[in-house]
């Protein structure tokens, strides 16, 4: 049982053993809180932000005979949400609805639920040198978000919209690795997924005249819907050769094929070295090429012409179906065991992207869309330190990264008119653009009888934002910090093994983070 502020409470329960040649493990836990998403506000309790979310997983792996093995992995969960009001805001569009034209912000009652299960049944087999495993596998997830009052959404946000989106995913894995010789390991695999993905919405909006003028305080109603299947084909074959004792190199291809909204395809080599010189000292250097098609599910194709002449119409009509981003990825580290117990390592990386994808939240529902950029940057370069001594242990970690991206190609119209001129001709951080990042811990552990305390912390220079009259994500959020103490104490019942008691303490010092009302 765990609890504490902002009406957290969070009870769980896990079984697990084996019968036979049969493990099995069973979680269910229920969470439920008063900030289910982030505040907007810069308070201390939300606005209308209670959360409920139960959720359960199960594993069971049985030995069919001394070389092969079932394994089956359900998982669901159910999530409720309201969203977050700010109170004081009063409607800008200058609208009227049934002759209403204020409403209180902080009574706006939108909320969403979110649902997802997944199935999974894999088989692994040993057949002399040969190791393979083969799973098929079967999702479900919907998402449904209802603004409550219309007229409130309608006077803030021109409309007032109800949307559900499922998608149905099933499909087969095989992977498989053949020791050739004592240099050289073959792997190869395939996937195979086919995803249906329904989508509805029902949209309430005034008729505005070719001025904008709104022609009629009376909603007009206006329902959408529509579904499409998708397929996804992917094949690699990698050879992992030891050049000499100390130098692996990992080579290969891999082939990636997809048919939803569009059709696209790449071949993508990748090379990988790693020579460890000394058992205390091991570098890496990598390039990667990548093929990221947009999440199916998140794909939508609003038809624009059912809310033209109407308060919810863009000033930007043109909408472009999202692509597959295509990367370069270059990557060099390396670990280094300073003294017994005490490792550090650096990794630096980069990558050049054409249709660089990104997601961004437009319009009322918890959805969201995704858009290309048509080059993208990233780089950055990663700090880790761990040390582990007698009952103490500790880690650090330091990350400095940035993203940008240069003329949106896709899904313009969630964007303005000024907006997409600017990212045309400028290269634009991404709103999850964070530049600095960091984590640390300590943990000691005090015996006889196994008492741990630790200690965390994470910190981070806050996100991208944007202010009046400056460049997209032109300016950072504020910096955020929090610290986590805990007191875990195991207690030897004789009943139940592995009961333990804890008390964690968490003080938080963060600034509201949210969402940009820029590009994302």
């Amino acid at each position: 049982m765990y609890g504490g502020s902002q009406s957290t409470l969070q009870p769980s329960a896990e079984w697990d053993g084996t019968v036979s040649q049969v493990d099995y493990y069973f979680t269910g836990e229920y969470l439920q809180n008063a900030e289910g998403i982030e505040n907007p506000a810069p308070t201390r309790n939300a606005i209308h932000d209670d959360s409920q979310q139960p959720r359960g997983f199960a594993y069971v792996s049985g030995i069919i005979d001394p070389t092969s093995r079932l394994t089956a992995i359900l998982g669901t969960s159910r999530s409720g949400f309201q969203i977050p009001q700010v109170a004081g805001q009063t409607p800008s569009l200058g609208l009227t609805v049934n002759g209403v034209s204020d409403f209180p912000s902080a009574l706006i009652n939108e909320t969403q639920t979110q649902i997802n299960n997944y199935g999974i049944l894999a088989w692994q087999k040993r057949v002399g040198d040969i190791d393979f495993q083969l799973a098929g596998f079967s999702r479900y997830s919907s998402a449904y978000f209802s603004p409550g009052d219309p007229i409130a959404d309608i006077l803030f946000n021109g409309i007032a919209q109800t949307a559900y989106r499922q998608s149905w995913a099933s499909g087969v894995q095989g992977d498989g690795s053949w020791r050739a010789s004592p240099e050289h390991t073959l792997r190869s695999g395939f996937y195979v997924q086919r995803e249906r993905s329904p989508f509805s919405s029902t949209s309430n909006v005034l008729p505005v005249d070719e001025t904008g003028a709104q022609t009629s305080d009376q909603p007009l109603s206006i329902f959408s819907s529509g579904s499409k299947t998708g397929w996804i084909y992917s094949y690699y074959l990698q050879d992992e050769w030891k050049i000499v004792p100390a130098v692996t190199l990992n080579f290969g291809a891999r082939y990636d094929q997809f048919a939803e909204f569009v059709s696209e395809r790449q071949l993508s080599p990748r090379i990988n070295l790693v020579w460890q010189p000394t058992e205390a000292t091991t570098f890496k250097l990598g390039y990667s090429r990548y093929f990221t098609p947009p999440p199916f599910e998140l794909v939508a194709s609003p038809d624009l012409a059912l809310v033209a002449n109407s308060a919810a119409a863009p000033a930007v009509t043109l909408d472009s179906t999202p692509k597959a981003e295509r990367a370069h990825y270059f990557d060099v580290g390396a670990t280094q065991i300073i003294l017994p117990g005490l490792k550090a390592g650096i990794d630096a990386y980069y990558k050049i992207a054409s249709d660089l994808l990104d997601e961004g939240q437009f319009g009322a529902p918890i959805f969201f869309t995704p858009f290309n950029y048509q080059k993208g940057w990233v780089k950055g370069v990663e700090l880790t330190l761990s040390y582990e001594l007698d009952n103490w242990s500790f880690y650090g970690n330091f990350a400095a990264s940035q993203e940008l991206g240069k003329n949106i190609i896709s899904g313009q119209f969630n964007f303005s008119a000024d907006d997409l001129a600017f990212i045309a001709t400028n290269a634009i951080h991404t709103d999850h653009d964070q530049t600095y990042t960091s984590s640390a811990g300590i943990k000691y552990t005090l015996p006889p009888y196994n008492t741990r305390f630790a200690l965390d912390l994470t910190a981070g220079s806050g996100l991208r934002t944007t202010l009046p009259g400056e460049p997209p994500n032109g300016a950072a959020l504020p910096g955020y910090q929090q610290v986590n103490f805990s007191i875990v104490q195991p207690i030897d019942t004789g009943i139940y093994k592995g009961w333990n008691s804890a008390s964690t303490f968490s003080t938080c010092s963060i600034r509201s983070i949210r969402f940009a009302a820029a590009p994302a």
